[in-house]
This record gives C-alpha cells, sequence and structure tokens, in this order.
C-alpha cells in the first residue's frame, strides 16, 4: 500500500510519497539470526551486531558508530535480506567509493545474495540493465554514490520502486562524510536529505566509524535523522598495538620505518601514509630497494595506475601500499597487519580512521607513527592558511591539539584515544599494547628550557625587529655562532648558549610542545617563523609546568634482517606442522579461486576460516559444517575443492 501527500517541492510532480511499511507483522531476530547463519556462516551477532539488526529490521532509523572491523556490513545486509524476503523490496546503499562497492558486491554473490552496484566503472548498456533487474525487484542490495542517487534520473526510479512498495530500505555508509567537522567531508553527501524528504517513510541508516560528539550532531542535524536511535560500540580496537616514535628528519624516519617492517612485518601487508605525493614516490622507493613489495599511490597517478596498484594490495599477499590519505577509506583488505604514517594526520579521527585499517580480522596488529616538530608546523600553518571562517580554524586547531596531546602522552594511549570520543577508563588504566603501557617513558621538567626559548625568541624579536625559524632559535640557546647568527649580532643575546646543556633534539622536542601548548605560534606570512602568545606568559612566569617525554639521546641500533622470510608460515591461531602445511595449500588453493573470479582472497574466504579449516582437518562435507564464515552458498561452492585439498 502506498499513499500520496501534497507538498510544495521536493517531487518534481509536487508530490511527496508515503508509504505505509506495515505490510506484515514485525519480522523476528530469530529470522535475522537464520541469515547470519546460513548466509554468511556465522554462528552468532556480535552484542551490538543484534540489536542494531532487530531496529532496523522492523523499519527504525538508526545511526551506528561502530569501529572499524567491528561488523558495519552486517548491520544493513541482514536487514536488507530479511526484508526483501518478506516483501519489501530493495535496499539502496550509498558508498562514496567504486572499490568497496565492487567488492562488497563480490562478496555478497559469492554468499548467494543478488546485488549489484551503479557506477562508472560501468559501460551504457550495463547500467541499463542493472536498472531493468532494479525496476523488476530482482536485486536485494544495490550500491550507488551520492551524486548519482541524488540526480533526477535516478530519483526517478527509485520513486517508481516507491509506488510499487518494492523500496525498502536506505543504507549511508561513510556517514561522517556529511559533517563539515569530520576529516573526510564530502559535499555531495549533504544533498542526501533528499532521502528523508522524499521518500518519508523508508527507513534509514546511516553508518560511520570514526565521529566525535560534533560530528555526530552535525550528522544528525544533515542527515534528518533526529527520531533515529544511535547506536555506539566500543571505539577500542584492543588488537591494534599503538605506538609513536620520534621523527628528527624524513631520512631517519624512513630507516626507522624500514627496521620496523623487516623486524615485525616482514611478507606482510601493510599502509603507510604521507602528506604528500612527492613524499610518497620517495617512501615507496625506498622501501622498494629495501627488497619490500610497495606500492605508490595518490592522486597525481593516472587512474589507470591507481586502480593497478589497488588491485595488487587487494588481491595479492605481502604488498605494502605507501598513499595519501586519498587511499583506504572502504578498503575491505582484512588482513593489513600493520598503518605507518610518516608524517603526523591532520587530527584524532582521521588518525583512528586509518589506523583501524588494520587488524581488520581481529588479529595482532600495529599503528606505527612517527612525528616531529616539522609536523607540527606544517599542520599549523595550513590551518592558519586556510579560507575557512574563524569558527572553522578554532575547532581544527582543537582537534590538532588533541592529536598532539595523544603524541606527547606519557600514560596509556588508548586511554587518551578512547576518551577523545567520550569513552572513558578508570584511574590509572593501562592497556598494556601500547609503547606506553609496555614500556613506561621516563619524563623530564622541561619548564626551563621552554622559558629560555620564549625568552629568546622575545628578545630576537625586540633586537632585529622581524622573527625567526626553529632552527635559529635553537642555534642562539645553545651558543652556535653560525654566520646568520653573527650577521643578525644574536651572539650577544643575553640568552645566547644559556641553553647550551640542552640537545637540539630537546629543544625542538620542548618547542613542539610549547606549538602543541599554543605557548608558540607559527607566523605563515613571515616564513614560518616563530612568535609568541598570549599563552606565551603563563610559561615565562613558572605558572605552567612543560613535562616532556625523554627522548632517546642515543638511538637503539636495532639489526635490519634482510634473510628471506618466504619459507615463514604465520597462521592466525595456533597450528601443528601438518596444520600449518593444510594452511598454506588452501591459501594457495584461495588465491587460484580469487584470481579466477576477479576478487580479493579474502572475499573466497578469511584467512581465519582457512586456519579453522587446516585446524580441523575435514574428511566429509558434515567435518565443514559450522566452521565459522562457512555460509550454505560457499559450502555447496567450495566444500569438494576444499576436501580435497586438505586430503
Amino acid at each position: 500500500m502506498f499513499m500520496l501527500t501534497r507538498t510544495s517541492s521536493e517531487h518534481p510532480l509536487g508530490l511527496c510519497i508515503m508509504v505505509d511499511m506495515n505490510k506484515s507483522p514485525p519480522l523476528s531476530l530469530s529470522d535475522c539470526r537464520s541469515i547470519l547463519q546460513n548466509v554468511f556462516g556465522y554462528s552468532d551477532f556480535r552484542e551490538p551486531q543484534q540489536a542494531i539488526v532487530e531496529h532496523v529490521a522492523n523499519g527504525g532509523d538508526a545511526l551506528v558508530l561502530m569501529p572499524t572491523g567491528g561488523g558495519k556490513s552486517l548491520c544493513y545486509q541482514i536487514p536488507a535480506i530479511v526484508r526483501q524476503q518478506a516483501g519489501y523490496g530493495i535496499t539502496l546503499v550509498i558508498s562514496p567509493l567504486i572499490a568497496l562497492m565492487h567488492d562488497q558486491v563480490g562478496a555478497l554473490h559469492e554468499a548467494g545474495v543478488s546485488a549489484a552496484f551503479l557506477n562508472s566503472s560501468l559501460e551504457a548498456q550495463e547500467a541499463y540493465q542493472v536498472e531493468q533487474r532494479l525496476l523488476r525487484g530482482e536485486i536485494t542490495l544495490l550500491y550507488a554514490a551520492p551524486e548519482r542517487v541524488t540526480n533526477p534520473r535516478f530519483l526517478a526510479l527509485l520513486d517508481s520502486l516507491l509506488e510499487r512498495g518494492l523500496l525498502s530500505l536506505f543504507a549511508i555508509d561513510e556517514a561522517h562524510c556529511v559533517s563539515q567537522w569530520g576529516h573526510d567531508f564530502r559535499p555531495e553527501y549533504r544533498s542526501l536529505t533528499v532521502l528523508h524528504s522524499r521518500y518519508a517513510g523508508v527507513p534509514r541508516i546511516a553508518l560511520t566509524a570514526t565521529a566525535d560528539a560534533l560530528t555526530r550532531a552535525d550528522i544528525v542535524e544533515r542527515l534528518q535523522l533526529e527520531e533515529a536511535q544511535t547506536f555506539v560500540s566500543s571505539f577500542d580496537r584492543p588488537n591494534i598495538r599503538y605506538t609513536i616514535v620520534e621523527k628528527r628528519n624524513p631520512a631517519q624516519a624512513i630507516q626507522r620505518l624500514l627496521r620496523f617492517i623487516e623486524k615485525n612485518h616482514a611478507k606482510e601487508a601493510g599502509i603507510v601514509y604521507c602528506q604528500s605525493r612527492k613524499r610518497v614516490e620517495e617512501v615507496a622507493q625506498s622501501l622498494a630497494e629495501a627488497g619490500i613489495d610497495a606500492l605508490p599511490y595518490h592522486a597525481g597517478l593516472e587512474s589507470s595506475i591507481r586502480q593497478a596498484n589497488q588491485n595488487r594490495f587487494l588481491r595479492d599477499e605481502g604488498v605494502v601500499m605507501v598513499a595519501t590519505i586519498a587511499f583506504g577509506m572502504g578498503i575491505d583488505k582484512p588482513d593489513v597487519r600493520f598503518v605507518a604514517h610518516l608524517d603526523m594526520p591532520k587530527n584524532i579521527e582521521g588518525y583512528y580512521q586509518e589506523t583501524g585499517r588494520a587488524g581488520r580480522d581481529g588479529l595482532p596488529a600495529y599503528a606505527w607513527m612517527a612525528y616531529g616538530l616539522q609536523d607540527v608546523v606544517n599542520q599549523r600553518r595550513m590551518i592558519d592558511e586556510s579560507p575557512a571562517i574563524e569558527e572553522f580554524k578554532h575547532n581544527l586547531r582543537g582537534k590538532l591539539e588533541a592529536l598532539l596531546g595523544l603524541a606527547e602522552s606519557i600514560d596509556c594511549r588508548r586511554v587518551r584515544l578512547l576518551a577523545y570520543f567520550g569513552e572513558q577508563r578508570d584511574a590509572g588504566y593501562r592497556c598494556h599494547n601500547c609503547d606506553n603501557c609496555l614500556s613506561t617513558p621516563t619524563v623530564w621538567d622541561g619548564t626551563d628550557a621552554a622559558r629560555k626559548l620564549l625568552s629568546t625568541i622575545y628578545r630576537v624579536q625586540q633586537l632585529s625587529g622581524i622573527s625567526f625559524g626553529t632552527g635559529h632559535i635553537v642555534d642562539i640557546v645553545r651558543g652556535k655562532a653560525t654566520e646568520k647568527i653573527t650577521h643578525h649580532q644574536h651572539d650577544t643575546l643575553s640568552t645566547f648558549g644559556i641553553g647550551k646543556d640542552y640537545s637540539e633534539p630537546e629543544l625542538r622536542g620542548v618547542l613542539r610542545q610549547l606549538l602543541a601548548m599554543n605557548a608558540v605560534a607559527v607566523d605563515v606570512e613571515s616564513f614560518n617563523t616563530l612568535r609568541l602568545t598570549e599563552q606565551s606568559r603563563a610559561v615565562l612566569r613558572g605558572e605552567v609546568v612543560v613535562s616532556l617525554r625523554e627522548k632517546e639521546r642515543t638511538e637503539r641500533k636495532e639489526r635490519r634482517t634482510r634473510e628471506d622470510r618466504s619459507a615463514i608460515i604465520k597462521a592466525p591461531i595456533a597450528l601443528d606442522s601438518e596444520g600449518l602445511i593444510r594452511y598454506a595449500a588452501l591459501k594457495a588453493w584461495r588465491s587460484q579461486i580469487a584470481k579466477e573470479h576477479n576478487l580479493p582472497a579474502y572475499v573466497i574466504f578469511h584467512d581465519a576460516t582457512l586456519a579453522a579449516i587446516a585446524k580441523k582437518a575435514p574428511q566429509t562435507l558434515e567435518d565443514l559444517q559450522g566452521i565459522s564464515g562457512i555460509g550454505a552458498r560457499k559450502l555447496e561452492a567450495y566444500a569438494a575443492d576444499v576436501l580435497r585439498v586438505v586430503a
């Protein structure tokens, strides 16, 4: 049943279509659980999934905040299937990325679910065929980008579906893209308000892995989800180990990254984030020259090269992608063992979203970041140079300061990270899976050094009438008589050599902390020189204590291991020698099948499923039943092959 209600503008015919969604009694949780087990091969829901799935399946609106790897996609895929079986029609999934659409649809096909996508990768005839299948109600889930969803031709298709009672649910993925306060704002998401104004009776679920309180409020307002139930899962990713190290210069950071990969993640998949395209190219080349299978990805590459590199990363094992933040959203690869940042992100949301791409399979993974004074200067400069209004800049500075607080922290990194998203831990809590918890840092009082640096900045300005940069200020404090210092007569200042007992890295660390505290500012219009702020006074008067982590006075020499580790087989669970052989054989078989189907290997079976098969050593079809990740369709399609491989 449906009814038409006249309105003034939203519908091209002056109509707002309202639908009576009460076609059948409420859908039971057992219906949803049956889909979970028979289609997707999982025995039970994770704690937050059950309530979300039941609420959405019965027509409720929802805003879902769930960390990467928490199972967000099932929160709309299962309701979509259950509602389609009950006669409600298709579910439209709004997704910003073509790669994600391809992989999600491929995974649904493997599970026996009718799904399709409409995007620019299709030829005109292919797109037409999808549209015809859509109108006939033959598709359970359709994936499309926001700019396609809101164009008049596509809206006419949705109108036709709705008028025949075949429009069941809207799922808006990566919902943080609608918010100007989010780390990945996309203006086209703003137009999705049409889904509420034009199709008010169709339930909506908006999902994101990352949103602070400000971003959440913006999502609710922009998508008109005021009546939606909000589901917030824990933001904790206990399998990820957080480590943040000092970056003295770009070359040193690359060497530290190399040692980190060779020591912890040889032959394993990872992502390395850099701020600029040039930096991406340099790092990818350095890693490749060191024998690491590394590829670059940034917007400056030809689209065919970007696509080829992304496909290799998704489909091959042990590939390291070096990329700008243009890469990663929607990447569903579960076995990324590490995410490294060689340059500091803009805020904690970006850091959390990007590091969350590691360990989606729940197995141990690393989040490693190198950051230094220049990172702080660059980020401050980008904010100050932004044409945005001052209120917006103020919020950006606050987000940056929160990230700097995380980087400079001497307590548990996880506590700081979770607190940013409003999730508190008891006083003294230690996660035992971050660098600070595993090795408590030594703290030193940098207040004296801070006052000497601020006094020097003031006196230089008084003497010369202009400000100077970091290196020059540090040289004055340390009493280094450079040509530039003598030329400007800065060796005559009372602060010349006043901090000769401090090393250059120590003074740079103090300046970094002062920048984080906003006790020093970067003057963008004067070539990124340093100037005092209102907050400088409290430090100069000794009213504020500046505490810093003890920096490495002599960097540990970690022996680089270049031996061939290709013979080492790593499994996600403990396996005996015969089990490891079966696991390796299953991975080789999976790789072959994935290439034949033109899909990432994990779409066929996750590593955890292969490991469970290898451990059980099944002999019959019945032995395979009940293994997590093997649904009815996959059992039918692959059981004979799997039994042959492990025999």
